[in-house]
């Protein structure tokens, strides 16, 4: 069964007839991206899905059900799961990763020195050097005055952009604490610059100014962006805002006078470049906001992250406040993701697919043992589950064991649970792992379940009951928990669509947003 893309968002109403086929899609499965997993045996959630579908997709090997998310598909499936598969990649949003050299032909990727990326992680050294690269080449391609780090947290960005490109930077973070550091970490790299231009005769580095300022509303970025021209216009000297230890760093609170600028700040001819690595939730659209609202921002570079806490509220009444829906298109159609489908958003189908099959195997466990936990609150601590309780990421650890290192530390239940996860794999023969490699033996299973159960009992702060019979409860879920992580697998396309979502109600924002 061949599918060819057809759909673009290279118009408006391309973009709206895009997301009405995600919709027409997503009726018959609205199921999979309203639920939530851990609930998958307490709603008996396997009974919305096709009884094929499960019966065909629990005798897989897992390396084949990994790649479900990704949308890839085996020719012995039902007709009607490889349609919903590849239907599913069809209607999701391409994730290819662009050329820039081709896309932006003459932007040089710079690779940072150990003195700027002293604390960054391999991930994030990448992704500053690649994004300060992009910043730069658009800011002074379109000659703007000023790059404002949005969400800077301790950073990163600013300092690669001030001191490595000579940009001058607005670092802006709700933290105060994240601009100390910010600061103190400019301080140090402001030595090793200093030393290195009075060697060329050239004058003193540039440092990022730091402002802390919860940015709550395109209006609030709109003067904060005024602001910046305003400084640019009449000089950086009357707004430096020395602190202590001669720090450019200004705490400024909502609603703040000095940002009520008008007047001035309308005959300037200053501009800026909105710049976010990670700009989380409703920040990336507030910064689309702005640069629509805002004439002085020029351009917007932004990576948005964590699609979960993207705030719908408001939207019934017709407010565009709230970080989706963000066109009016999409509002008049009445889309509304929900708190789970957001959540879904964040996940990745690249994580399942790089997964080794006994890491796959974990993933499944520790899904069905989130499940099972479920019943236990439910059965046992039901004034525990009606606040719909997190237990944090208790099998976090599971998944770093690929590399089988057992922690030396013995005094916490996830070792325990690592431990015997390992000793489970070692006893494995790496053949192809069907169904009943997956069961595993009760026995086993149930170890595991239990020391789940009392780490994540214990991350409650709730004291196990003297009569509760985990034994009888995961003999009874066991059959069930197995197919959870399958049928996360599923739900795992709806990943792509509400990816494709909220990808489309942002992509090409100053038309998106009109439209």
């Amino acid at each position: 069964m061949e599918f060819q893309r057809k759909y673009s968002c290279n118009t408006a109403t391309e973009t709206l007839e895009w997301i009405k086929a995600i919709l027409d899609f997503l009726k018959p499965f609205k199921f999979f991206f309203e639920a939530n997993v851990v609930n998958f045996l307490k709603s008996r959630l396997w009974d919305f899905v096709d009884k094929d579908w499960i019966e065909c997709l629990k005798h897989e090997p897992v390396e084949n059900l990994l790649q479900i998310p990704s949308g890839i598909v085996q020719e012995h499936w039902p007709a009607s799961l490889k349609e919903y598969v590849l239907s599913a990649r069809l209607l999701a949003f391409p994730r290819e990763q662009a050329k820039l050299e081709k896309v932006l032909p003459g932007m040089n990727i710079v690779p940072l020195n150990s003195v700027l990326s002293e604390g960054m992680n391999p991930k994030k050294k990448h992704e500053v050097e690649v994004l300060s690269s992009l910043v730069s080449y658009v800011t002074r391609n379109i000659g703007s005055h000023t790059v404002i780090d949005v969400g800077a947290g301790q950073g990163y960005l600013s300092q690669v952009l001030a001191f490595q490109y000579q940009l001058p930077v607005v670092a802006i973070d709700a933290s105060s604490h994240h601009g100390v550091v910010t600061n103190t970490r400019a301080e140090r790299i402001k030595k090793h610059y200093a030393a290195k231009l009075h060697k060329s005769g050239k004058g003193p580095p540039t440092m990022p100014t730091t402002i802390t300022s919860h940015v709550m509303s395109s209006s609030m970025l709109k003067d904060l962006s005024n602001y910046c021209c305003q400084r640019d216009g009449l000089g950086k000297k009357e707004y430096s805002g020395k602190g202590p230890n001669n720090n450019s760093h200004k705490i400024v609170e909502v609603g703040d006078s000095r940002f009520s600028c008008s007047g001035a700040s309308a005959e300037s001819s200053s501009s800026v470049v909105l710049a976010g690595l990670h700009a989380c939730g409703d920040l990336s659209v507030t910064m689309l906001r702005t640069f629509v609202e805002c004439k002085e921002v020029k351009a917007v570079v932004s990576i948005g992250c964590c699609y979960n806490l993207l705030s719908e509220i408001g939207c019934e009444n017709g407010g565009f406040n709230c970080g989706f829906p963000i066109s009016k298109g999409i509002n008049y159609m009445g889309v509304s993701l929900g708190k789970n489908a957001r959540d879904l958003a964040c996940q990745s189908a690249e994580r399942w697919q790089s997964l080794e099959k006994e890491a796959g195997i974990q993933n499944f466990d520790l899904h069905g043992f989130r499940a099972a936990f479920q019943m236990i609150l439910d059965r046992y601590y039901p004034e525990v589950l009606s606040t719909s309780p997190s237990i944090g990421r208790q099998g976090k650890a599971l998944l770093r064991q690929q590399k089988k290192i057992i922690p030396k530390s013995s005094d916490c239940a996830m070792n325990e649970i690592s431990k015997t996860t390992l000793e489970m794999d070692s006893a494995s023969d790496g053949s192809q792992c069907d169904h009943d490699d997956r069961k595993g033996s009760f026995n086993d299973k149930y170890t595991l379940f239990e020391k789940f159960s009392h780490s994540g009992l214990c991350h409650l702060c709730i004291e196990p009951l003297q009569d509760m019979d985990l034994r009888g409860l995961w003999r009874e879920y066991q059959p069930l928990a197995d197919h959870t992580g399958l049928c996360e697998l599923l739900w795992g396309l709806s990943w792509k669509l509400s990816y494709c979502w909220i990808d489309c109600c942002t992509y090409r924002s100053k038309k998106v947003l009109k439209f």
